[in-house]
């Protein structure tokens, strides 16, 4: 009787924790989430923006994970090669999207080129590339370089010909905050469960 009791235990704390860990692997993996056009969505520019969409992804950091959310109406997001995306070519994309509130997963690193699927859209400046960092790009900054004679840096200037500006947002410190925050909460249920099977 007494090996069943323990075996039930066993049993209920080999599963939670596999439940457990199943769940903080979600969290852990997780992206962050963009609004393209933000409140406004994914519509045609008007010329009145404050920014382009472009001028918007430079400012943001975008990573494997991350997804874009694109909301519009009579409208389409079309997925396309740089070659097409220059073009404005509709004709051959490689994914096509009419959904209305699109969620787009950044999978890879490098780069995705987005257009507007209606007519002349596209031209009006409806499009959009986004850059994926690398994962060895999100790693510690290199040191600065030593001053030269003059005081200046010795070297080049530290831009780089495919920089894409200042540092924007980096999605992956609110990820941190809301992954510590869940594993914080979960863990105290881990602790709670645990407790509550010692006392019975």
């Amino acid at each position: 009787m007494a090996s069943a009791v323990v075996a039930s235990k066993l049993f209920n704390n080999v599963f939670f924790s596999a439940v457990l860990a199943a769940a903080l692997m979600a969290v852990l993996v997780s992206g962050f989430q963009f609004q393209v056009g933000e409140e406004t969505g994914w519509t045609t520019p008007t010329g009145k923006e404050p920014e382009t969409y472009n001028e918007w992804a430079a400012k943001n950091r975008f990573h494997i994970g991350d997804t874009l959310y694109f909301k519009y109406q009579k409208d389409s997001v079309l997925v396309v090669t740089s070659a097409d995306y220059l073009n404005c070519s509709t004709s051959n994309p490689i994914s096509k999207y009419e959904d209305g509130a699109t969620v787009f997963q950044l999978d890879r690193p490098g780069f995705f080129y987005f257009i507007s699927g209606q007519p002349g859209h596209c031209k009006l400046g409806q499009r959009l590339i986004v850059r994926v960092m690398h994962p060895s790009e999100v790693e510690a900054p290199e040191l600065a370089p030593s001053p030269g004679s003059d005081g200046e840096p010795a070297g080049d200037s530290g831009w780089e010909s495919d920089d894409w500006g200042p540092s924007g947002v980096n999605s992956t410190t609110k990820l941190f905050v809301v992954s510590y925050l869940m594993t914080a909460f979960v863990g105290l249920l881990v602790v709670l469960y645990i407790f509550m099977l010692n006392v019975s």
